[in-house]
């Protein structure tokens, strides 16, 4: 009786340490959170099972988006919704997936002048105490001068020339902002790779609901390396950080940009 008894007692013990095992896993680190996985269930049972289940257990680990991928869908959603409170968690986990300090100084000022000044503003605090909480300096981020890449002049001649014609007689500074501090300064800086760039500017027009320019920031995303499944994993990230209604607003939108581009 006595093997027995010891027998079980192991047997009991291997399966707990599994089953902490496994709940890790889905929720990696769960003291980073704001509220405990206990607090969320003490209001909102099933909203942690969803959380635990669903979002860290299968979204997560889904195969078509890297997790240092989601992770940028996921900060830029919370910066171009102005989600501040679980800002912090979602940048650490961001530089635990692998994001950069530099690249993720990068996102917060492109998505300045995609989600506006209030928002990046809103972010800088958060990631301030992260950075000084991980012992970052100024050494590991990007400089306010850099070298900028090479300009794709033929690309980019065409687009000045298609806004112009539409909107240089009705808003002739913001047309001029956009093709000089836009698309010659911004997106030419290089601490942001340009697919990176593009997925962050996409995620935050579909996060905030801004679909009407979805079809020319995706087709340049694509044009930058991000895959259609690339994409469409992304839209499907977004769903539970931006809402059932702001992914399928943006389904139409990409549907059409995936039929219309040659295969």
């Amino acid at each position: 009786m006595e093997f027995d008894v010891k027998f079980v007692r192991t047997t009991i013990a291997s399966a707990l340490l599994i089953a902490s095992s496994f709940a890790h896993a889905q929720q990696p680190n769960v003291t980073g959170r704001r509220l405990s996985p206990e607090d969320v269930r003490r209001v909102a049972p099933a909203l942690e099972k969803y959380t635990q289940e669903r979002l860290y257990g299968e979204v997560w680990k889904r195969p078509g988006l890297s997790p240092r991928d989601r992770s940028i869908v996921t900060v830029a959603a919370l910066i171009a919704r102005e989600l501040t409170l679980p800002m912090a968690y979602y940048f650490n986990q961001a530089l635990d997936n692998g994001v950069k300090p530099r690249e993720l100084s990068e996102i917060i000022t492109h998505l300045a002048f995609y989600s506006g000044w209030a928002n990046a503003f809103a972010a800088i605090g958060l990631a301030r105490d992260v950075f000084a909480q991980r012992g970052i300096g100024p050494d590991q981020l990007p400089p306010a001068s850099p070298q900028l890449l090479p300009l794709n002049e033929a690309a980019e001649a065409d687009r000045v020339a298609r806004v112009g014609q539409q909107f240089g007689a009705t808003s002739p500074g913001l047309v001029q902002h956009t093709t000089d501090v836009l698309f010659r300064d911004l997106w030419l800086r290089p601490d942001l790779a340009p697919r990176d760039r593009s997925l962050v500017t996409v995620s935050a027009l579909i996060a905030s609901g801004q679909v009407t320019q979805v079809p020319y920031h995706l087709n340049r995303a694509m044009d930058n390396g991000l895959t259609q499944e690339h994409a469409a994993e992304a839209i499907m990230h977004l769903a539970y950080y931006a809402g059932w209604p702001n992914a399928f607003s943006a389904l139409p939108v990409a549907k059409d940009v995936f039929e219309k581009r040659p295969r």
